[in-house]
């Protein structure tokens, strides 16, 4: 027999009554999800209303599923509304958003521009300062430096030195403390060398235009030639500072440095002097006893040829050259010279 369906009327009744439930339980959880979100960010949307911020809760909504925090979005962008600085400025909610998701530091930013604005003397718009501030500088820092500009003390402070040393062409060792005004300049921040190349640029001026002056007492008598002869050399290209003045704190006199170098290039003249009369010295001792060696060597041939004189008198005896009285009368002859010259020897010394 075939299966016959007979629908009940208590099922029909039951499937009628769920129906609606089901729904009125989906209506309630999303008014409780809205709720929430409502709840969430009423406060930061009544802010955002009553400032003219321009951003709405689905704004919110997509900020938190970025992981963007909301407050710091709002809070930025209400300081920048309040502040005059609109969205023609570049300012708004998105840009907020790129330069967070990016790593910056937004209230750091948008502060930086509403002190740029307050100032009137800077120019800095929302794209430069979120470079700069991804740059890793601090833009805040560089606005204010441009607005009060800063001392930095020449040489540093932690450097270990106390002055710069210098010596002018009279040989009078200078020591000078300067000061440098510097204010910020926001197009070379980026890349921009930072105070130490400052200081030691500024250092190398200083050096130079002291070892150039003819005499100390010029550099004594004017200072300001110093801070003349640095800032027209342009100490500050290709820094992220500008130099508004170089001040010579103090000026003290230090050594004879001129006569110290003639002292020592006198005493090392004076020992290669030394040196070479040695050379000479030790010469003249080789070369005496070289002549003594000679003089030796010339005795001892006259002694060898001294000791040929009683052979050669035996050859003659024998070859009957010579006869016994010539012998005596050599001998004689040899005896007379030996007295006279022990005479003369005698008469020499009594004299």
């Amino acid at each position: 027999m075939p299966f016959l369906f007979i629908p009940s009327p208590l099922f029909g009744a039951s499937t009628g009554v769920l129906i609606p439930i089901v729904i009125f339980a989906i209506v309630i959880i999303i008014c409780l999800v809205l709720l929430a979100v409502f709840a969430r960010y009423f406060r930061l949307w009544i802010q955002c209303v009553t400032t003219l911020a321009q951003i709405g809760i689905v704004d919110l909504l997509g900020m938190t599923f970025r992981k963007v925090n909301p407050t710091i979005i709002v809070r930025s962008k209400i300081m920048a509304v309040q502040a005059g600085l609109d969205d023609s400025s570049g300012i708004t909610s998105k840009t907020l958003e790129a330069h967070y998701l990016a790593g910056g530091n937004v209230p750091l930013v948008i502060r930086a521009c509403i002190a740029a604005v307050k100032a009137k003397i800077v120019d800095l718009n929302f794209k430069q300062a979120t470079a700069i501030d991804l740059a890793g500088r601090n833009v805040l820092e560089a606005v204010q430096t441009s607005v009060n500009p800063k001392v930095i003390d020449c040489p540093a402070s932690d450097s270990g030195r106390q002055t710069l040393d210098a010596v002018a062409k009279d040989g009078i060792q200078l020591k000078v403390k300067a000061r440098v005004t510097v204010r910020a300049n926001l197009k070379r921040l980026i890349g921009g060398a930072m105070e130490e190349t400052i200081i030691a640029r500024v250092g190398e001026g200083i050096v130079s235009a002291i070892g150039s002056a003819d005499s100390h007492k010029n550099v004594l008598e004017n200072p300001d030639t110093i801070s003349k002869a640095v800032l027209a050399r342009r100490m500050d290209s290709q820094t992220a500072y500008e130099i508004v003045s170089i001040d010579i704190g103090d000026i003290d006199v230090g050594s004879n440095i001129g006569a110290r170098l003639q002292a020592d290039q006198a005493e090392a003249d004076m020992r290669v002097a030394r040196a070479r009369a040695e050379g000479k010295r030790a010469m003249e001792v080789a070369k005496e006893r070289e002549n003594m060696a000679a003089v030796e060597e010339s005795r001892a041939k006259v002694v060898e040829a001294e000791a040929q004189v009683p052979r050669a008198i035996a050859d003659a005896f024998q070859s009957s050259r010579l006869g016994i009285m010539d012998y005596y009368k050599l001998r004689n002859i040899q005896a007379d010279t030996d007295m006279r010259k022990s005479i003369a020897g005698s008469g020499f010394t009594k004299s």
